[in-house]
Order: structure tokens, then C-alpha cells, then sequence
């Protein structure tokens, strides 16, 4: 495992902190999640099969519970030691929090020489807004991406998923591991920033390029794509398929698929900055061909052709695609006492040492006395900070 051996105390909860150590920790990390006495809150979230949270379970596979009081001096002492003995410090409050713990950049330091301590939140670590509470919904809409989601029939629309969390989280993860790797070089620690609005932000892609080159807002397109036409989802016989041809060469395959090889004489479609311009005339003729066959017809078709095609499947079609199964992205992980919980996969593949879910998501505290042990702390300091 990549980071066999690099012990991460977890102070994070909810979702972007928990993902960035959940992938260190499905990396081989030790992962030690230090809970409050009442627990991560999404614990109590989502589905509860058997008195458990699915989605708990999801993102907290791999780690190990240990339940503090971090209001007691007690909780704070043995918190420390744990620091003491880590390579990396995770956590996602507001900044200035780990200050007035006492444990800001320098009391870590000063605790572990070399520690990385990495730090999620919703602006950034500095800055006007760097008070201000922040949830996904503010970073989607402060980045700039709910501007260009939607139609502008809809208006700004959100990401039913919490993007901004879970790039945040990745983009953690990353800069803890690149600076595990410094590490390694300089014997030097790293103080690592993460943004739920910066992380957004960089996935801007080719929109913000543009913007900044033109200084022209994007205009939100829908299924359609910014720059290229056609391009989006159109309708078969039985249903819709999304169709993406990406440049000249793969739109002429299509035409050449769809019978539709008179358009290349079309003066309005005879570059993609024009068929953009008649986006709606040209979906109109892709739309008319799609409509005389099935979706299988065109799913073969298509990629058989070398045009990129799919259908669009909802969750129970994704969890049982004969694709998605052979990468693995769905495991039944057996956790004690609650039976046995399907969840995703691993996204990046190793082929030397490949991700494992070594441990279910704990019950909470279920490791404190076992990790508290490993920290060289007595019985009885056990026993004072015990739940």
C-alpha cells in the first residue's frame, strides 16, 4: 500500500474532510478519526439500514475511532500525545479554530517535527470571507459554477451532488500526499490548504479560459456544450442517448452514421463556430435521424464508428452495468453487528499495490482504548478519558 505506515489523526467531519482521509486511508494510511463524544453528525444522516448509516459508512471505511472529550484537559492531553506520534494532521474547521485549541501550526510542530497538517474550508485560510461559515450550495454559488449550470430558462442551477466537497477533499488528499513526498526529501513538515471554493474554482476549465481570454461571461447551456455543436443528449425511438462528437473529424463520422452527408454542404454547419451559431438548427437534423432507431441501434452504431455514445442510466443501471462491475466500483464491505454494505469502489488502481478496505467504517470510539495503548498511555489515563 503507498502509505503503508503513515499514521493521520482525522479531526474532520461530515463529508470533505472525512473524503480526503477516507482515500489516504484506502491507500494504506492509519487513519485515527477522533470523535466528539456525540459523533460525526452524518453518523445520524442518510439511509440507516440496521442502525447504520450508509453514507457514514461510505466515507469512513479503513479508520478507526477514537472518542475524546476535546473540552477536557484530559481529551486535549491525549490528543496531543496522538499528534505526537503522526505524520499527518487532517481537519476541516473554520481557521483559527486549531489556534485556540492550542494547536495551531506551531504547538503541531513543536508537538511532531515534520508534521503535515492539512486543513479543509470553504474559502481558504485567508482572506476577507475567511470568518464566514461555508457549505457546498455557498461554493457552488460563489465560484461561479451554479452561473454556468443550468439553462438561462432556469437560471442558476446547483449540483445535486456536493461537488465543491468532494473536489476539496481530493485536492487534500493530493497536497498531503505531495507533501509526504517533500517530506521525504527535506525532513521539512507542510502546513496543506484545501478550498471548497478554490478547489471549484479550478474546475473551471475551458469556460474560465475563455472568460479570461475574452472577458465575455459564458452562457449556460444545458446538455448542450459551450463550444461544440452538435453535441448533447438526443432523442431515440425508446429514449434518449447522449451523443458527444468532439471535434471535425468525429462529427463527420456522424453524419456519415446518420445519413446525414448532404449537411457537409450546409454553409451553416460548415465549421463548429457556425453549427454553435445554429446549434438549434443542427440538433434539429441529428435529432430527426436518432428518432428512427432504439438506443441500442445507436449505442452500437455510434462507438462502433468511433463516435462517443451513451445512454443515460440512473443509479440502479450504473450499479449493475457490466463496465462499471469489472472496475470494481461496487464492493459489499461486511461490517459487524450491522450486516454486510454495498459502496463504492476504488477510483484510482495501482497494480503493485492496489487499494483493499481493510476495516469497515468502527462504531463510534470503538478504537480509543487500542490506539490510546499505541500512544503509550497508561490504564488509568485511558480509563479518565474513556466515554
Amino acid at each position: 500500500m503507498q502509505l503503508s505506515g503513515i499514521r493521520v489523526i482525522d479531526l474532520t467531519r461530515i463529508l470533505s474532510g472525512p473524503f480526503c482521509t477516507m482515500l489516504l486511508a484506502d491507500m494504506g494510511a492509519d487513519v485515527v478519526k477522533i470523535e466528539t463524544p456525540e459523533g460525526d453528525p452524518v453518523r445520524a444522516q442518510g439511509e440507516i439500514v440496521d442502525g447504520l448509516s450508509w453514507y457514514f459508512a461510505s466515507f469512513n471505511r479503513n479508520k478507526r475511532s477514537v472518542q475524546l472529550d476535546l473540552k477536557s484537559a484530559a481529551g486535549m492531553a491525549a490528543l496531543r500525545r496522538l499528534i505526537a506520534g503522526a505524520d499527518v494532521v487532517v481537519d476541516n474547521f473554520r481557521p483559527g479554530v486549531m489556534e485556540r485549541m492550542g494547536l495551531g501550526w506551531e504547538q503541531l510542530r513543536a508537538l511532531a517535527p515534520g508534521i503535515v497538517h492539512t486543513s479543509v474550508s470553504g474559502f481558504g485560510q485567508s482572506g476577507p470571507y475567511v470568518d464566514r461559515p461555508a457549505f457546498d450550495f455557498i461554493a457552488q454559488a460563489m465560484s461561479g459554477f451554479m452561473s454556468m449550470n443550468g439553462t438561462p430558462e432556469t437560471g442558476p442551477m446547483r449540483s445535486t451532488l456536493p461537488i465543491s466537497d468532494l473536489i476539496a477533499g481530493c485536492y487534500a488528499a493530493l497536497g498531503t500526499a505531495a507533501a509526504l513526498v517533500r517530506r521525504l526529501r527535506t525532513g521539512q513538515g507542510e502546513r496543506v490548504g484545501a478550498s471548497l471554493v478554490d478547489g471549484l474554482i479550478s474546475f473551471g476549465a475551458f469556460a474560465s479560459a475563455d472568460f479570461l481570454a475574452s472577458g465575455k461571461l459564458p452562457v449556460p447551456t444545458g446538455n448542450d456544450h459551450l463550444l461544440v455543436a452538435p453535441y448533447g443528449l438526443f432523442t431515440a425511438s425508446d429514449g434518449e442517448i447522449a451523443v458527444a462528437p468532439s471535434n471535425d473529424a468525429v462529427y463527420q463520422k456522424l453524419l456519415h452514421v446518420l445519413e446525414l452527408t448532404h449537411l457537409r454542404e450546409d454553409p451553416r454547419f460548415a465549421t463548429n463556430a457556425l453549427r454553435v451559431k445554429h446549434r438549434a438548427a443542427i440538433n434539429a437534423h441529428v435529432n430527426m435521424a436518432v428518432s428512427r432507431h432504439d438506443k441500442a441501434h445507436w449505442i452500437a452504431t455510434l462507438n462502433t464508428a468511433g463516435v462517443p455514445c451513451g445512454t443515460v442510466m440512473n443509479l440502479a443501471e450504473v450499479y449493475s452495468d457490466p463496465q462499471v462491475l469489472s472496475q470494481q466500483m461496487l464492493l459489499e464491505v461486511e461490517h459487524p453487528g450491522h450486516g454486510a454494505v454495498r459502496m463504492n469502489g476504488f477510483p484510482v488502481k495501482f497494480s503493485e499495490a492496489p487499494c483493499a478496505v481493510r476495516l469497515p467504517a468502527p462504531d463510534p470510539g470503538a478504537h480509543t482504548a487500542e490506539v490510546l495503548r499505541e500512544a503509550g498511555l497508561s490504564e488509568a489515563e485511558i480509563a479518565a478519558v474513556s466515554m
